[in-house]
Order: C-alpha cells, then structure tokens, then sequence
C-alpha cells in the first residue's frame, strides 16, 4: 500500500478523499480493512490531522468508509460483499432447517409404519388424496402449503411418541418455512406429490426402512431445491449483474 504525502494543487481535503478512494478503488485498501489511526494518516499523508478527519467524514457520508467509535475507521464493505454473506447466512440456516427436519421427520416414519392401525393409514390415504387434488391447477399456495404440512405433521401423530409429540409445533413451523422458499419452484409441486405418495405407500405396506428412505429423499430434494433458489435470487440481485444499489 502506497501513502505518499500528497502534493497535488486543489482542496486539502478533497486531495484527500481521492488518495483514500483510490486505495480502495484500486483494492490496495480492502473490504472491510481498518485504516491507520488518524495521527498515523496525517503523517503518511503529510498533512493535518483536521483535514484527515475531515476527509474521513466526507467518505463515511459517501458510504466508501466506516467510523467504529473505539475501534477505527474501517473501508465499508462492498455490496458484493453484503450479498454474499446473506447468502452464506441464508444457506447456514437453510442446510440446519432441513437436517432438524431429517432428525424429526426420518424416525417418525419409521414409526409410522411401525404402529400405524389400518384405520389411521387409511385416514392418511385421505389426507394425501385431499392434498393431490390441491396440487391440480389453479394452485391455491396457501392452501396446498397447509395440506403439505398437514400431511407431514399427520405421519408425526401416527408415530405415537410422545416426545416427538411434543415438537409438534416448532416442527410444523420448519416445515411451513421450507415449503414457503421451494413451493412455487418450477418442477417442485410434481415432484412433491411422488414423494409423499412414496412415503405414504411404505408405511401402507408396514416397511419402516423404504418411508425411512422416502422421507430422506423427500427432505434432500427440498432442501436441494430451496438451496438453489436462495443462490439464483442472489445471482440475479442488481449487485450479481453489475448494477450496484445506490
């Protein structure tokens, strides 16, 4: 990194703002980096420290710096930078939804097909045909949402765990919320439908380790899908395509 002193004619101040913008500009200041305290700067730069803050100012106000009081000053960070940690952030909390779901919702069909009457399949065959017909254009979103979870939260009673039972609530909040990112995914509500009509099937037929598996494909896909739609929406965010916000 070059601090020279600056010697260039014109406003003090505005000499400057564009010797530490073009530090950044040219990346010799990075995202997120803390630059030398201002005694420091004025030295390098040789010139007042009033004008070194002033000039701080000017780029805090511009959004180029940030001013931590107690810690320093700091280059803001890019817009680039910002999308990319919602996106990791998004993906974090994404991958943990769906590895809680495989926790909960993996045993609850072995279960299921281990203790399920023929009266309580049978009410689960109904609840899937109501689903299916919901799943035929026009699709109401909001109410295939429901049924979907309603199906899910039905395989949960059925595994008759009273522990299990007592996350009901929270895990039909991790359902709604991931259907919610994957419902409207082209491709998705097709899809869906197999694998509950899978997963349904395997405990009609009493095999706890094929609804194991449906359910595990069944989670995988959303979780794959919803990871996908979380990266294109960040790819087509103005900052992807080169448009910063201003």
């Amino acid at each position: 990194m070059t601090w020279d002193p600056i010697k260039q004619p014109g406003s003090l101040t505005e000499r400057i703002v564009d010797r530490i913008g073009q530090l950044i500009d040219d990346e010799k200041l990075g995202s997120g980096q803390r630059l030398p305290a201002e005694r420091e700067m004025a030295r390098l730069l040789g010139v007042s420290r009033p004008a070194v803050r002033e000039a701080v100012k000017m780029l805090e106000a511009r959004g180029r710096l940030v001013v931590r009081h107690g810690q320093g000053v700091f280059v803001a960070r890019s817009a680039e930078d910002e999308v990319r940690d919602r996106l990791a952030s998004l993906e974090v909390s994404l991958n943990e939804l769906f590895e809680m779901r495989l926790v909960l919702e993996e045993p609850a069909a072995v279960w299921a097909a281990q203790r399920a009457t023929p009266a309580e399949v049978a009410e689960l065959a109904e609840a899937l045909a109501t689903e299916e017909a919901a799943r035929q254009p026009p699709i109401d979103y909001v109410a295939l949402r429901d049924l979907d979870t309603g199906f899910h939260m039905h395989i949960v009673r059925l595994a008759k765990n009273r522990f299990l039972q007592q996350t009901l609530g929270v895990l039909q909040e991790m359902v709604s919320s991931g259907m919610e990112t994957t419902l409207s995914i082209p491709g998705r509500v097709e899809r869906a439908r197999e694998d509950h009509r899978r997963v349904f099937e395997a405990i009609a037929a009493r095999d706890s380790q094929a609804a194991a598996r449906a359910v595990r494909v069944h989670i995988t896909s959303a979780r794959d899908a919803a990871l996908a739609r979380v990266r294109d929406e960040a790819l087509a965010s103005p900052v992807a395509d080169g448009r910063r916000p201003r």
